[in-house]
């Protein structure tokens, strides 16, 4: 998957205000992320949702929390500062059961998420640490300058760029028109265009629309100076543009509207028979919002003013509606999950548990909210009404080769949910990781979605053309009140520590797409921890340096997915993408929404959330199958390595067999010569004592050898370790004057019975010129003696 791209960075030496000192890490280094440092910190501080003691602490980056018991980081007492939507140090609880001191005065700080979380910290009284906690988040959950974002603390000379992403543009601009998509410079500057639609790039420079992406599809019988002409008579100079195109029937899904590009659609002829295209315009506001704008000078179309053309009022509500919708349904799951910021559980979340163990929140059976239908059915409809309005969309072009054009009063909220979704549905490449990755760039980031402004966090504009940057926060639009719910919590602290009322906007599409993909990926945008999803377009993405200085979150999912295999909860089991190779168009009778535990109940109803559906217990299936295999490889890994080591010790143990079989067949050979050496030189006459040269050798007149073995296993011994043979002769005055041949039977060792072997030879006598000894040379030359026992003087 590519990663961030590669644009020209914002010169830091212009900054002229320098982030704030940083202090230490406090003792949190095994939990703190690259480049996070700690402001501020509690200790002792009580989670009351889950009644868990720990170390909180306020970070460059997030508000984290550490068990005190498991020293771990407890996930519902860490939220990102970007997710924080309210703060508030007021507080009002209902005396709990398992309070021990009820006089004592709480401490209570509540944090309020935009990913659906309501928590509650208990911190130790008479101390200033809930003051310095609160004093930190509502100074750094509310940045002043872009930079001042965790996704700018990283080094730039970190950043992974493969590719920029308007280069993915062109790239997807290619697949659409089923071009060859060059790798060349060059090429790019040849124009892309088929017999319906053309590329420009008019938009270079952002002139046209500073909230378009630099390269636009246009009808190709329209040229640059009609579209510049049209610019100037919308709204934020947002004129008409082709979101995608069916490159064999060339039908479009095309937004906003204008007079010249409606008959421009209207008059394409489809067929042989010269019929002309159908054309929708489909306007996603109810339809008295529409009149009401149109009477205040904005646009609304008439089916009447172009041939063959219809429109079509969705009646999606606009972003206060669905914001304060959104609200109403999270104080309904805070008051009434098993695990509530009030530090009580709901008697119905606990019921619903108990017999169906879960299937009450994930099978989708609301029996248990039929006194709330009202609150959920509120929201459910919003999501309905995208859905049916999206279906709708892609079976006109599906099954009609009609053109579709959808607007609303701006053109990046409801028009944005509209294109996107029916893009999906539209087209299969789109349901892969790096189609759904296409999707986002193309219609949500290039095409200007606000989200910097629908999540309250600074963003930079151009003042004057020039090179210096100023911030741009936008205001909050509507009142963020409280449901009667949440007025037992307390009043929310002023505007300071509010969100902007836009924050949740961007959210509305989340629940269409049904994908646990997107738990992870709400979860990276409403963070700020990427640059992908930073600032309000494409425009001040590049001026910021966005790109080149902060992390790609698609290169961190991506690593994500690796890190699971084939059976990462991002991958849809169920999706046959040969039975599904083309246009989705589900009936009416199954857009009938229900609620998204993955994302709506996983903090307040965590067991219901992920255990309810059968996707749920698939992946956690395939997860535990995926642990078994992990454990049975590194199982198979360690045998190997045992199995290798006795192998290694087998082959020493029979080199040691065979050394020692050597050693002792040598010793055995030195034996039988140790005895045939005694053997002739006692025929001499002499008497042999074998020693080492530590024994102690009579001191008798005669002749003493020493010698030393050179075999291996002498070489063993200590070099001074000598052997030695000593050899004594007998002396004349022990020699008896017995007749000779007595002498030869008693000691003659070649005489036998028969009588003497050498008869003609002259017979031993004792006696020499030295002792008195004499004796048959020439038959001890013929004795098998080695000459090796006898070393040289």
């Amino acid at each position: 998957m590519d990663g961030s791209g590669s644009w020209d960075a914002i010169d830091w030496n212009q900054i002229k205000e320098p982030r704030p000192p940083r202090s230490s890490s406090r003792g949190m280094e095994e939990f703190l992320l690259e480049d996070e440092e700690v402001y501020a910190q509690g200790h002792g501080v009580v989670l009351l949702n889950t009644d868990e003691a720990g170390i909180l602490s306020v970070t460059n980056f997030r508000l984290l929390f550490v068990s005190q018991a498991t020293k771990g980081v407890i996930e519902l007492g860490t939220i990102p500062l970007t997710a924080i939507e309210k703060i508030n140090d007021d507080v009002k609880l209902q005396p709990l059961p398992r309070q021990h001191d009820k006089k004592q005065p709480r401490e209570l700080l509540q944090v309020i998420g935009k990913d659906m979380r309501v928590i509650v910290f208990d911190f130790l009284p008479k101390t200033k640490q809930k003051n310095e906690v609160f004093d930190a988040l509502r100074r750094y959950s509310k940045p002043t300058h872009l930079w001042d974002l965790y996704a700018f603390s990283c080094d730039p000379s970190t950043v992974y760029q493969k590719s920029d992403p308007k280069m993915r543009l062109l790239k997807e601009y290619h697949r659409l028109f089923r071009k060859w998509f060059p790798h060349s410079g060059s090429e790019f500057e040849k124009d892309l265009r088929n017999e319906w639609w053309r590329v420009t790039k008019v938009n270079s420079t952002y002139s046209l629309c500073s909230t378009y992406p630099s390269a636009l599809i246009v009808p190709r019988s329209i040229s640059d100076e009609d579209l510049l002409q049209a610019s100037s008579f919308r709204s934020g100079r947002r004129l008409p543009v082709i979101s995608w195109c069916d490159p064999g029937s060339g039908a479009v899904l095309a937004s906003n509207t204008d007079e010249k590009l409606v008959s421009d659609l209207c008059t394409q002829i489809i067929d042989a028979t010269g019929s002309l295209r159908k054309l929708y315009i489909v306007d996603a506001r109810p339809r008295a919002n529409a009149l009401a704008n149109g009477a205040k000078g904005g646009g609304s179309e008439s089916s009447s003013n172009y041939p063959r053309s219809e429109v079509l009022f969705l009646g999606i509500q606009n972003i206060h509606t669905m914001r304060d919708s959104l609200f109403r349904l999270r104080d309904y799951v805070d008051a009434h999950g098993s695990v509530s910021s009030n530090g009580t559980s709901s008697a119905v979340s606990l019921v619903g548990d108990r017999r169906n163990r879960g299937s009450t929140w994930g099978g989708g059976n609301l029996n248990s909210m039929t006194q709330f239908s009202s609150t959920l059915g509120e929201w459910l409809n919003h999501i309905q009404s995208i859905m049916v309005g999206a279906s709708w969309i892609a079976a006109q072009i599906a099954q009609e080769s009609a053109s579709v054009l959808v607007h609303c009063s701006d053109g990046w909220d409801r028009t944005t949910q509209l294109v996107a979704l029916a893009c999906l549905l539209l087209d299969p490449y789109y349901r892969t990781f790096n189609g759904f990755q296409a999707l986002v760039e193309k219609d949500w980031l290039a095409f200007g979605h606000p989200f910097a402004e629908r999540m309250g966090v600074p963003t930079i504009t151009d003042n004057n053309g020039g090179s210096q940057f100023e911030l741009l926060r936008q205001p909050s639009l509507g009142t963020l009140s409280n449901s009667p719910n949440r007025g037992a919590l307390g009043s929310s602290v002023s505007t300071s520590n509010t969100t902007s009322g836009q924050s949740q906007s961007s959210n509305n599409s989340s629940p269409i797409l049904l994908q646990k993909f997107l738990v992870d990926f709400m979860d990276c945008v409403l963070s700020c921890r990427f640059g992908n999803f930073l600032c309000n377009s494409e425009r001040e993405r590049e001026q910021s340096g966005a790109a080149s200085s902060c992390h790609c979150m698609w290169m961190y999912l991506a690593d994500l997915r690796a890190s699971g295999g084939s059976f990462h909860k991002h991958r849809n089991p169920f999706y046959d993408p040969l039975k599904h190779n083309g246009p989705l168009v589900p009936p009416a009778a199954a857009l009938a929404p229900t609620l998204w535990p993955q994302f709506y109940l996983r903090w307040t109803c965590p067991i219901e959330s992920q255990g309810g559906d059968l996707e749920s217990q698939l992946h956690a299936m395939n997860k535990k199958y995926t642990e078994a295999m992990k454990a049975k490889d590194a199982t198979e890994s360690r045998a190997k390595d045992i199995k290798m080591k006795m192998e290694s010790m087998q082959l020493e143990l029979q080199r040691e067999k065979r050394a020692s079989s050597s050693a002792l067949a040598m010793a055995q050979r030195a034996q039988r010569e140790s005895v045939a050496i005694r053997k002739a030189v006692r025929s001499l006459g002499c008497t042999v004592n074998f020693a080492t040269n530590e024994s102690y050798v009579e001191k008798t007149e005669g002749l003493t050898y020493s010698f030393r073995r050179d075999t291996d296993a002498e070489s063993q011994h200590d070099k001074n370790s000598d052997f030695s043979v000593s050899i004594t002769a007998i002396e004349d005055s022990l020699v008896s004057e017995t007749p000779s041949n007595h002498i030869c039977e008693s000691l003659c060792p070649f005489r036998t019975r028969e009588g003497c072997r050498w008869p003609d030879e002259a017979c031993a006598q004792l006696g020499s010129q030295f002792v008195g000894l004499k004796a048959n040379f020439d038959a001890f030359d013929r004795l098998s003696v080695q000459d090796s026992y006898f070393g040289s003087e």
